[in-house]
């Protein structure tokens, strides 16, 4: 008995050493981590959340910033270095076509000059762009697309669903690829995780070609599911395309019942900007596989007696700026007269927040519109610190209470307005590929107007002292998700 008990006590005693040993080992790699975090992540907010908890408590966020802390992605950008020269070939062709067609703006040129290097390519005339407001106008239209398709289409969503609406858009496809159509069609597996085998299979039997986005290809990033391709495009003979919030989900039309009705927006555009969202396209297919599609059509075409000056921005985190971030900077910092915002997500950096407060002091009519429901609890108590901190200047916040608010749309003034998938937040800003159309046009700015007073009249203007009559544990609770917003 007593060499069972001295045995038992010399394991207890080594089982404490080993836990004594590992605790120091994460605290090490915690204290080695978190110099990375400082070095690397790009806010200096995300830098102190990281450092604090990888400090404190190593064991759970030592991994969890290896999935989810990196905010560049290192791979994707070593890609497109590799191939910069057949690229640049094909976007250098393409952006001489594209310079007889360039548009003299009546927008502002600071900010013309400011989006164009943003967006690679310059503004161009000759474009006719329609709003698509829900989801049976958007899909109705790109379905109306793919089955005029001559030559190839280019499909690309963050989430597809194999319900009602994404069977119809695979049996569009299958139709297309099987009358000899090229289909290339790519999706985000983290996104679409849940879409089954089957309905690709169907998809490439048909002679589609189908590609997950592969954010974890190549060996560095195999734990890596921080990025994601949340563009949501398509591209019909490379003279037309369709970008916007909705991905293929019947949710999308309205048919989930915990959300009810699904207000989002998607822009269909013809014309020489299209090449912007197919050069995008090109440079995801080529990080996924080894094909860049240079057999696609370069050529642009303007459309006869269309008027919109409109570009395409494609931002994401192989870029060498915060593209996304930038853009929505300059774009309130040149509102003159009024600069109206929709987003689900409204988690700004405080760049944003500087800019909406000093265009606010300096009279423009400033409006936040964002989802009463929400689908992230912390990102809808986040955004009430914003609230707080901005409404003082005169900014204005509307919450749509008819159904879910997903929505990305920008109007500045009475001539630019925007649609894209980049939400106000920083995963749009910094960790996600986003797509976002950029039109010059008074008519369209119109169609963007009314649209928005259709959303504010279904919305409520919150009150200023709505933060302030809240609870104390619920504005502690707000003062938390504003903490973790740098990692949301």
């Amino acid at each position: 008995m007593a060499a069972i008990h001295q045995r038992l006590k010399a394991l207890k005693k080594r089982k404490k050493t080993v836990v004594v040993y590992l605790v120091l080992l994460f605290e090490i790699l915690g204290i080695l981590t978190a110099m990375h975090a400082v070095m690397n992540v790009r806010t200096p907010q995300g830098s102190i959340a990281w450092a604090v908890s990888l400090v404190t408590i190593p064991v759970v966020t030592v991994p969890a910033y290896w999935v989810f802390g990196r905010n560049k992605f290192q791979g994707y950008v070593l890609k497109r270095r590799a191939d910069a020269d057949r690229l640049d070939e094909i976007f250098h062709n393409a952006q001489l076509e594209v310079e007889r067609l360039v548009a003299q703006t009546e927008w502002g040129n600071t900010a013309l000059r400011g989006t164009e290097r943003l967006a690679r390519l310059p503004f161009t005339g000759g474009n006719d762009v329609e709003l698509l407001v829900d989801g049976e106008a958007t899909f109705d239209s790109i379905f109306a697309g793919i089955d005029a398709a001559d030559d190839y289409v280019l499909v690309q969503f963050y989430i597809v669903r194999a319900d009602d609406i994404g069977t119809a858009l695979q049996q569009r496809l299958v139709a297309a690829a099987e009358r000899g159509v090229r289909v290339y069609f790519l999706y985000d597996e983290i996104g679409s995780l849940g879409l089954p085998g089957s309905y690709l299979s169907k998809l490439r039997h048909a002679g589609a070609n189908v590609l997950p986005f592969h954010s974890r290809k190549g060996s560095g990033n195999r734990f890596q599911l921080n990025f994601r391709n949340h563009r949501k495009t398509v591209v019909v003979d490379g003279h037309t395309a369709w970008i916007g919030g909705h991905n293929v989900g019947d949710e999308y039309l309205g048919r989930d019942e915990s959300f009810g009705n699904w207000r989002d927006t998607h822009i269909r555009l013809a014309g020489p900007a299209v090449l912007g969202a197919q050069i995008a396209f090109v440079e995801d297919w080529r990080w996924a596989t080894d094909d860049t599609l240079d057999d696609l059509s370069w050529e642009p075409v303007a459309v006869p007696d269309a008027t919109a000056q409109a570009l395409v921005i494609a931002s994401g985190p192989a870029d060498d700026v915060e593209t996304a971030s930038l853009m929505y900077t300059q774009a309130i910092n040149a509102a003159a007269r009024r600069i109206w915002i929709a987003s689900p997500y409204f988690v700004p950096d405080d760049a944003i927040v500087q800019s909406l407060q000093l265009a606010a002091l300096r009279g423009v009519d400033v409006r936040i519109l964002i989802p009463e429901i929400s689908d992230n609890r912390l990102v809808k108590l986040a955004a009430y610190s914003y609230f707080d901190e901005v409404s003082s200047t005169g900014v204005k916040f509307y919450r749509y209470q008819d159904g879910f608010l997903h929505e990305k749309a920008l109007l500045i003034d009475d001539i630019v307005g925007t649609v894209g998938t980049a939400n106000f937040d920083n995963r749009s800003f910094r960790l996600n590929f986003e797509i976002t159309v950029v039109v010059v046009e008074t008519d369209f700015a119109k169609d963007v107007e009314q649209m928005f007073e259709a959303d504010f009249a279904n919305s409520r203007l919150m009150l200023e002292d709505e933060y302030d009559t809240k609870p104390y544990l619920f504005k502690v609770a707000v003062r938390l998700a504003r903490l973790a917003a740098p990692v949301l």
